[in-house]
């Protein structure tokens, strides 16, 4: 699906301009991108939830989910402060549905996410740019005083904690949708070498792909035909943009060298 928001780039020159030359800050004098990035290995303008695709009543689901992945998780497992917004991290980090999307502050390894399935070589790729500064906008006036007191452009649980304790609390502040960005806490090192956070709708029905056709100033894709995927794939691996660096372990390992020793 087209959105009118398309950068169709025909070159590895081409795909850095697009993905850069928003990055550079007046304020600071600094190239400190305003965006966050998702890569996908098609172009559909998909950004349904992982809990949205587990059946029609999926929002009744959802507190029964976290409930009882709260209740069941190993101890180890508790994440810092206890609160719901850090749960819910650690349930989406482990593969829970949930209303979370993940997105990474670093183009590159969103590229890797647009590259990484040899099966799909025969398809183009996108990168879904978000002006994650520009959408704190729209939240509500209590949101928004929480992130200017904190100094911050996005949400951690500590922040977020004290004046949305609850999903229904974040849903009530308003009848208009809005999305938020939330950073989770270091988990693991999968976390953090991703570079990565969330993106949650106020309510669980809400979809963002529906959200951001509303608002096409907060967003862009950069295309990527499937005839340049070979060798933005060969120069991300020469950059050690791996599974083998983002899923460290032997599981990420085994992944990168999988694909590494298949041919086109």
């Amino acid at each position: 699906m087209e959105t009118g928001k398309d950068i169709v780039v025909k070159s590895w020159l081409e795909l850095q301009e697009a993905l850069f030359n928003h990055s550079w800050d007046p304020r600071l004098s600094r190239f400190r991108s305003s965006h966050v990035y998702r890569g996908t290995w098609n172009t559909d303008f998909n950004l349904l939830t992982s809990i949205m695709r587990i059946g029609s009543e999926y929002d009744k689901l959802e507190p029964h989910l976290l409930r009882n992945f709260r209740k069941y998780a190993h101890y180890d497992a508790i994440p810092p402060g206890n609160s719901i917004w850090n749960w819910l991290a650690v349930a989406q980090h482990h593969g829970l549905p949930t209303r979370l999307l993940d997105w990474t502050y670093s183009p590159y390894v969103a590229l890797h996410f647009a590259t990484a399935d040899l099966s799909k070589y025969d398809q183009d790729a996108c990168v879904i740019c978000i002006n994650y500064v520009k959408t704190s906008e729209y939240l509500p006036v209590p949101l928004k005083k929480a992130l200017e007191e904190e100094g911050s452009n996005v949400f951690t649980a500590e922040v977020l904690e004290p004046v949305a304790p609850s999903f229904k609390a974040l849903e009530n502040f308003q009848q208009e949708d809005f999305v938020i960005f939330l950073e989770p806490p270091s988990l693991d090192q999968r976390i953090v070498h991703q570079y990565a956070l969330f993106s949650m709708m106020s309510r669980v029905k809400a979809d963002l792909s529906t959200w951001l056709l509303q608002h096409p100033e907060l967003y862009f894709r950069v295309i990527i035909p499937a005839s340049l995927k070979w060798e933005v794939r060969d120069k991300l691996d020469q950059a050690n943009i791996t599974e083998r660096v983002l899923f460290p372990g032997l599981t990420g390992l085994s992944q990168w060298l999988k694909r590494h020793y298949t041919h086109s």
